[in-house]
Formats: C-alpha cells, sequence, structure tokens
C-alpha cells in the first residue's frame, strides 16, 4: 500500500501502475494495526475499495464526520475516495481485503454484480453490517483461498481465481444483508431494480459532482426522464435529485475544510466554482454557516 506523495489528505495506493502485481491484498487486521498504527487512525483515503471484517473486539469507526460503533462480527465497507480512519485500539481480530475496481470489474456485466451487491459507496446507508457469528466460517474459507492463491507463484488462473473467490465473498455478505433487511422490512424485494438504479445515480453524482452538470444531464446518462429520476430518489430517500448533488458537494467541501491546507478560495475553485465567493455564499446557504467558520469549528 503506497501513499502519494504531497497529497491534500493522505491517500494510499494498491500497487498502482502495476499491473504485474496483486490487485488484490489480504491482510490479518491485527497485524496490520500494529505495524500501521500512526498512518491508520489519521483521515485518509485510498484509490482502492476496502473491506474491513472486525471478528473480535469493541471501539468506533470513523467514516466521512461521522463515528460507527465496531463490535464483534462487525464489517465495514470504504469504498475509495472516502475519508476514514481506525480509533486507536490495536488489539481488534479481524481480516482487511484491499482491491483495486479494476481488478473487480472487467467488463459492464461485473459492474453490474458491483452495484447489485450496495455494499459500498452509499452515503444514504451505514457502511457496516453485522455478520453475525454463523457466517464467520463460511467467509473463512474464502479468507483462506485468497492468501493460498496470494502466498503462491503466478500460476495459472490465479487472477481470475482470486476474483472469484473475492466475488464469493461479497456474495456471501449481500445475502445476509439482505436476510437482514427483509426481516425488518426495510428492502421490499420489487425495490431491488429501482435500487441498482438509484446507486447508478449515487456512483454517477460522484464522478460528475464538480463538473456543474443539471439533472437533465444525469438522467440523459442514466437513459430515463427527469421525472423518472425525480420520482425514483423520492421514492427511494424522500429527496430531489438536486438535493443529492448539493449534498455530494457539501460533503466534499467539509472533507476539504477539515483535512486540507486549501485555502477557501482553492476549496471553492477545486469543486468547480468560477467565483469563489459564490462557493461561500453556496456553502452558507446549506449549512448556514460559512466555511471559514465551518473549519474554526472543528479544528
Amino acid at each position: 500500500m503506497a501513499k502519494e506523495k504531497d497529497s491534500i489528505i493522505n491517500e494510499y495506493h494498491l500497487n498502482r501502475h502495476q499491473p504485474d502485481k496483486p490487485q488484490l491484498a489480504v491482510h490479518d487486521l491485527h497485524r496490520y494495526m500494529q505495524l500501521n498504527r500512526e498512518d491508520a487512525t489519521k483521515p485518509h483515503i485510498h484509490s482502492f475499495y476496502q473491506i474491513i471484517w472486525f471478528k473480535k473486539g469493541k471501539g468506533k469507526h470513523f467514516v466521512d464526520f461521522k463515528a460507527y460503533d465496531v463490535f464483534d462480527h462487525a464489517i465495514f465497507f470504504v469504498a475509495k475516495n472516502q475519508v476514514h480512519y481506525f480509533d486507536g485500539n490495536t488489539e481488534y481480530a479481524g481480516v482487511l481485503i484491499h482491491f483495486n475496481e479494476a481488478f473487480l470489474i472487467q467488463n459492464e456485466n461485473e459492474m453490474e454484480f458491483l452495484l447489485k451487491c450496495n455494499l459500498f459507496n452509499n452515503p444514504y446507508q451505514q457502511p457496516s453490517c453485522c455478520m453475525g457469528s454463523g457466517m464467520e466460517a463460511v467467509l473463512n474459507t474464502y479468507i483462506m483461498q485468497m492468501k493460498r492463491e496470494l502466498a503462491g507463484d503466478e500460476a495459472f488462473g490465479r487472477e481470475q481465481l482470486l476474483r472469484n473467490y473475492l466475488k464469493s465473498f461479497l456474495i456471501q455478505i449481500q445475502r445476509r444483508k439482505n436476510e437482514l433487511e427483509k426481516s425488518t422490512n426495510r428492502l421490499p424485494s420489487a425495490l431491488d431494480e429501482k435500487r441498482v438504479q438509484l446507486i447508478k445515480f449515487i456512483n454517477l453524482i460522484n464522478e460528475n459532482y464538480h463538473k456543474g452538470f443539471t439533472i437533465a444531464e444525469y438522467a440523459q446518462l442514466l437513459h430515463v426522464s427527469t421525472r423518472s429520476l425525480s420520482d425514483l430518489t423520492h421514492q427511494l430517500l424522500n429527496k430531489t435529485p438536486s438535493q443529492m448533488v448539493q449534498e455530494r458537494m457539501i460533503l466534499e467541501a467539509q472533507r476539504l475544510l477539515l483535512y486540507s491546507n486549501l485555502n477557501i478560495n482553492q476549496i471553492g475553485y477545486r469543486l468547480g466554482f468560477d467565483d469563489a465567493s459564490y462557493f461561500v455564499k453556496y456553502f452558507k446557504k446549506h449549512m448556514h454557516i460559512s466555511p471559514s467558520e465551518f473549519r474554526k469549528s472543528v479544528a
């Protein structure tokens, strides 16, 4: 895991620009925290996806300004570019899985698979869930297979096997998550297709929020009408598409204000505002506090 130099927020990469090296890594959580405690407990981002399986231990994990409880059998899903960090506890037992997007997604069907998993990069749900002790044996089977392949020579089909083991691992977790959601009536199965469409919209926002796209342009990228997009976000989140874009813009502004040394003007330009004073007005309108006041309030 390499660190990006001169990053405004500490940014880490997994064998970036080295396609001959594994694009997947599996770590023992306790050992990882012993070796990387100083970096892991500071706010940082990755260009890869991270799965944190806390088999044992209690504490807090921080993702985008929120603290989430850590408990036995909790599993966290951290998407690329999400700001997160560990608490100071190094006594956790568990597993860390890192993988680059291109490793898992080789074609459009695999992108659809990741969307249907609904585990990563959804700001409207918790980044964690509880697997329960009954899942441990099943998940450990895939962990052991991945470790075995990574430890061996680069034999025929190695990458394909690793990809299949990772997908199987995610499928088992998604099955468990679906069971929990159905038992609490949180997700009627009839909404599955709409949920996938919503996650596609969220991903498009993440990629383009700073480009000034209109809602009509987002709808065009999704091959739906603006009315259909509005109905979708209202039904599932009780929000308008514009609210979702604004929330993503504010989230990034908060990240930069809190975790970078950029000045207010630089942050405004980075977020796509031609006039930095308009960024100040925009932020104050949505947060009821100026960017500089926000920065001081959390310093």
